[in-house]
């Protein structure tokens, strides 16, 4: 255990708080049993270190451990977690739960047994918590971790302190708001940076880098995280990273499952199951006309890559620009809001709102018939009316 703690220590003094995530304000750290799930590269680990350093004492009553560490290939979590809890331990945070055998069920334990002990783990966003043997959606109050949004990588890039606006905020008074951050700083002025590197993190290690990174990490979900979390056999990823590409080239993707199914040479269940898989790793945002009740047999209407950043490292730097404002668009809102495809306008919000994307010179002629319709647009610093600046919309997280 004493080399848990000093890989802890070490972790601690080496996290800066000099720029910390929204997220961080979001969860409700009082509760007993927190889960944070979300893709590789996120920022996972990051805000459990900061949340420790920011918030509690030093003195042993709290313990950061990453359960992929070499320790536990001969050691259990629930005799790390009685010595911690004896040596007077209050907080355990545990990362990378997917890499731990059976860590379900041994956080159901644990939870279970010592009342007195607060408990937060993180994992990929394949993260299942609900199985037979240890059902922890009772316990575990969850949450999801995107990337950064475009009001985030502004506060990292310039050190400032943008603060978020609610989408019906954005709807109602986006004037007033773009003169106010305008006030401060030219959002369009770094816009295309964040569309390029500025989603991961991890940008600020390496830029030039930063594309190959993406690639390593994208690898790493199919090759890694799909078997191990979603029993894909291993001989189906190459079959994975082909409806990948596909997808890639062509976004946004309109699937003909039918066709699909006979150009990679899979059974259209398989080809549908794995369509839902790629959503559910955060490597692309499937759209349907209708999203209450959605299996994961369902065919989507439409799919997108999560993030422009992946766009770019597909697409060797010929991205569609129209591609990149939807994507952009459904990524920063899809986050706390509902979007679905439409067959007028682009999107629908919540089922309430009706967006159409475009650029500055684009009109309200398709759309201009619809209640609660807007126009969101790129390359304008102000909007008026039910026109609406396009960066905006990262400023939702």
């Amino acid at each position: 255990m004493d080399t848990i703690i000093e890989k802890f220590n070490r972790k601690l003094n080496a996290t800066s708080l000099k720029f910390v995530r929204s997220i961080m304000h979001e969860i409700d750290w009082s509760e007993r049993l927190i889960g944070i799930r979300g893709a590789r590269g996120v920022g996972k680990t990051t805000l459990l270190l900061q949340y420790i350093k920011k918030n509690l004492p030093l003195g042993g009553i709290s313990l950061y451990v990453s359960l992929d560490n070499i320790w536990f290939a001969e050691n259990k979590l629930t005799d790390l977690t009685d010595e911690f809890v004896k040596k007077g331990g209050q907080f355990l945070f545990l990362d990378e739960v997917h890499k731990y055998p059976n860590w379900a069920q041994e956080i159901k334990n644990i939870y279970d047994d010592y009342p007195e002990l607060k408990i937060v783990f993180t994992g990929s966003s394949l993260l299942e918590i609900l199985n037979a043997r240890a059902d922890l959606s009772r316990r575990a109050i969850m949450y999801t971790m995107q990337g950064l949004s475009y009001r985030e990588f502004l506060n990292l890039e310039l050190g400032l302190e943008l603060p978020i606006y609610s989408f019906q905020e954005i709807v109602s008074n986006h004037m007033e708001i773009a003169q106010k951050i305008n006030r401060q700083m030219k959002p369009l002025q770094h816009f295309e940076a964040y569309l390029k590197l500025g989603y991961y993190p991890f940008f600020q290690e390496n830029k030039q880098l930063y594309h190959q990174r993406i690639e390593e990490v994208i690898n790493l979900i199919l090759e890694i995280e799909l078997p191990l979390l979603r029993k894909v056999d291993i001989g189906y990823v190459i079959k994975i990273k082909q409806l990948l590409q596909i997808i890639a080239e062509s976004v946004p993707f309109m699937p003909n499952v039918k066709k699909l199914s006979e150009r990679i040479e899979i059974n259209r269940n398989t080809l549908v199951s794995y369509l839902f898989f790629l959503q559910e790793a955060h490597l692309t945002k499937n759209l349907y006309k209708d999203a209450k009740g959605i299996t994961q047999l369902q065919k989507p209407s439409k799919i997108y890559l999560e993030n422009t950043n992946l766009q770019f490292a597909f697409s060797n730097g010929n991205s569609n620009v129209g591609n990149l404002r939807e994507t952009f668009f459904i990524n920063q809102a899809n986050y706390k809001h509902q979007v679905e495809y439409v067959d007028e306008g682009d999107f629908l919000i919540d089922r309430k709102y009706t967006i159409e994307i475009g650029g500055s010179n684009k009109t309200t002629k398709q759309i201009k018939h619809i209640k609660n319709s807007f126009l969101v647009l790129d390359n304008i610093e102000y909007g008026n009316s039910n026109k609406i600046p396009l960066w905006l919309f990262g400023f939702l997280y």
